[in-house]
């Protein structure tokens, strides 16, 4: 087939020509920010999943589908080296900025970006990370007291008048919320927390890996009453399906049904997984319609894509120790393991790999479903464990 014309696209957050299988979250996202807009009360929304069910495309489209409706989207990534304000205060700016050309809204966004200088300045003491333009000098007593918990309520608070002065409704879309520390979390959670109880247009749509369900409840009791925590996983076999033909269909492409089924079984429906499979078939297909035999020497150019790309990104990133935890994981099977399981592969003390396994949760690489377990975050990682630390190649610790 011509490269050229490959609709697939494998990539971090790159969309897929079929976003298939996400519609209710899309429509529950629309729904909650409508009535956010409207003053009506709606739970903030935080999206969990593993890595490369598609989080952050999904963010990306309910992000275009709010600039739609005239809504202020504004889209962050949390990343391990960040705080919380340094990667809030930027869009926040924009958003005022662009809420201050309305004149229903000058004047309180005018307020509001009085209210972000004294943010940035009485906080970057204790967050230098924080770099912001200041248009206006700060107003005293207002978001100024250098405790974020504070600081930040009084600005949302600020950025939410607004927003109501304009009709409109400002959106946080953050990915990646697992790496915010639990003390900021907190501070968000609260912040949120006042915007709906003054019935404020101002709501927050995130994502992040299972274990930032926990860190939210550990921040704040009351978190699970304030958003929602839909699972984004593995599509359905039927919607995976139509991940894979449709986009083949558009360019006037067939596949065989067995094929289709054995892309199906071998990327276990996760739609990262889907693209590649797509992708690395399309190239290696001479003509339509598409067969089995194609797929299976796709598979390996699959396979060796995703151990050069999505695995080993992720594996280049850890300590001898962690990669002989994970190693130990992987020999016993997807998991979730026990960490005393873990612990006797290594012929260890499951005490003293405490340590170990915190540094791997807190790099995002596995999480504890339930206390005592431990599972990988990245689908498919133990088969690439395998294949990257042979039996032979590795110690125990």
């Amino acid at each position: 087939m011509d490269p050229i014309q490959n609709p697939f696209a494998p990539g971090a957050g790159t969309r897929p020509p079929e976003l298939a299988g996400r519609n209710e979250v899309r429509e529950a996202a629309r729904i909650s920010l409508a009535r956010t807009r409207n003053g009506r009360p709606s739970k903030s929304t935080l999206m969990v999943g593993l890595r490369g069910v598609g989080k952050t495309v999904l963010l990306d489209r309910i992000r275009e589908d709010a600039e739609v409706q005239g809504m202020h989207a504004l889209s962050v990534e949390a990343p391990e080296d960040r705080s919380l304000p340094s990667i809030l205060a930027p869009p926040l700016r924009q958003a005022l900025l662009r809420l201050s050309r309305q004149a229903a809204a000058r004047h309180l966004a005018q307020r509001g970006l009085r209210a972000l200088a004294g943010f940035a300045n009485a906080l970057k003491v204790k967050y230098q990370d924080i770099e912001v333009g200041l248009d206006f000098d700060p107003e005293p007593g207002l978001a100024d007291n250098g405790d974020l918990d504070t600081d930040l309520q009084d600005l949302l608070q600020t950025v939410g008048e607004a927003a109501r002065a304009d009709e409109s409704c400002v959106a946080l879309i953050i990915d990646e919320l697992q790496y915010v520390e639990e003390e900021q979390l907190a501070a968000l959670i609260t912040a949120l927390h006042r915007a709906a109880q003054r019935q404020l247009p101002v709501t927050m749509i995130g994502a992040g890996l299972p274990q930032v369900r926990g860190r939210m409840g550990r921040a704040k009791s009351y978190a699970e009453r304030l958003f929602e925590f839909p699972e984004i996983a593995a599509l359905s076999p039927d919607d995976a399906k139509l991940a894979v033909a449709k986009p083949m269909m558009a360019e006037g492409v067939q596949i065989e049904p067995g094929a289709l089924k054995l892309i199906v079984e071998k990327t276990q429906c996760y739609p990262y997984f889907l693209q590649e499979w797509g992708k690395q078939t399309w190239d290696v297909a001479d003509a339509s319609p598409i067969t089995s035999a194609d797929v299976e020497t796709a598979s390996m150019l699959a396979v060796a894509g995703l151990d050069q790309s999505f695995f080993l990104v992720r594996f280049d990133r850890l300590t001898p120790s962690e990669k002989r935890y994970l190693r130990a994981m992987a020999e016993l099977g997807p998991g979730p393991h026990r960490s005393g399981a873990v612990a006797q592969v290594l012929g260890r003390r499951a005490t003293s790999l405490g340590p170990t396994r915190s540094q791997l949760i807190n790099k995002g690489m596995v999480w504890s479903p339930s206390h005592g377990d431990t599972a990988f975050t990245v689908p498919m990682f133990d088969e690439f464990m395998r294949r990257i630390m042979p039996r032979s190649s590795w110690g125990q610790a």
